[in-house]
């Protein structure tokens, strides 16, 4: 029988009970989480043991005679070919037009000198897929569960988490460089990344919320390693865009710093060309 607190009439046992089983229970249940957030640490870990080694400096091969990226199209023609700028985007029919126009007023201003402003004008970093371009030196660190990628450029960071599968594309937060989750294929690294800023353009082509970046990452060789790259869009693309970049190793470089700072480039307020700030004689 329970006891009764005779000035209350409510039984005392019941309830010093369950909250035994109540503690109980959230110790039981911490301990569980406990024991599978460390599993998927251990596996995170070894993820990458007995693997290809993508660790060192690079340079991507093959630079193009002109390294202005903006204006180079994406097509088979442009300067340094297609391994260069990416096959020629299989955009909708209702956005070619649009696009194609885009390019002719920045490659008509730039041949007026009169460059229209860009993310890098703005001191803003390239994103995704851009910052493999590795228009300077490239740093991979590889290490158990993770491959982090640094460009020079604007110092930007890419981290890519094996074992692990990218966020929903709803649940993915906007970012420049996205939610990136790699398994291996073999020897063969396969990336999926998503949540990419819808800003951030690669080639000045439009992008949705819904675009995914696909990677295959493979060492060739102790020098060199490709990625072959395929963005998905059901909003913009009729079908894959896909292209390949190689790197090849820069041995004994070391990264420098690079901040965007005391940048005078601005963008007019008007015509949105790229203008430049020059101090006053004193």
């Amino acid at each position: 029988m329970h006891a009764i607190r005779p000035d209350t009439q409510v039984s005392t046992t019941p309830h010093f009970a369950r909250s035994s089983v109540s503690i109980a229970t959230v110790a039981a249940l911490a301990v569980v989480v406990a024991a599978g957030a460390h599993a998927q640490d251990r596996s995170r870990s070894s993820a990458n043991v007995d693997k290809p080694d993508f660790s060192g400096i690079w340079d991507r091969d093959a630079p193009p005679v002109t390294p202005n990226p903006r204006t180079a199209g994406g097509s088979p023609s442009a300067p340094g070919g297609p391994a260069f700028a990416g096959a020629a985007p299989p955009l909708k029919p209702e956005f070619t037009a649009a696009y194609q126009a885009e390019l002719k007023r920045l490659a008509d201003a730039d041949q007026r000198g009169e460059p229209v402003t860009s993310q890098n004008t703005m001191c803003l970093p390239q994103g995704m897929p851009g910052m493999m371009l590795a228009i300077f030196p490239m740093e991979v660190i590889q290490t158990r569960g993770q491959v982090t990628i640094i460009e020079e450029a604007f110092t930007q960071v890419r981290r890519i988490y094996i074992g692990e599968d990218p966020p929903a594309v709803d649940d993915a937060e906007p970012f420049f460089y996205g939610h990136s989750g790699g398994k291996w294929d073999g020897d063969t690294l396969v990336v999926e990344t998503v949540g990419i800023k819808t800003n951030i353009l690669y080639r000045n082509v439009p992008h949705s919320e819904e675009m995914r970046i696909h990677e295959r990452m493979r060492v060739l060789d102790a020098d060199h390693w490709e990625d072959q790259v395929t963005i998905t869009d059901p909003k913009y693309l009729t079908g894959p865009w896909s292209w390949t970049w190689t790197y090849k190793r820069r041995p004994g470089y070391k990264m420098l710093e690079y901040v965007c700072e005391d940048n005078r480039e601005f963008a007019d307020p008007v015509t949105g060309a790229q203008r430049m700030r020059f101090k006053g004689k004193e």
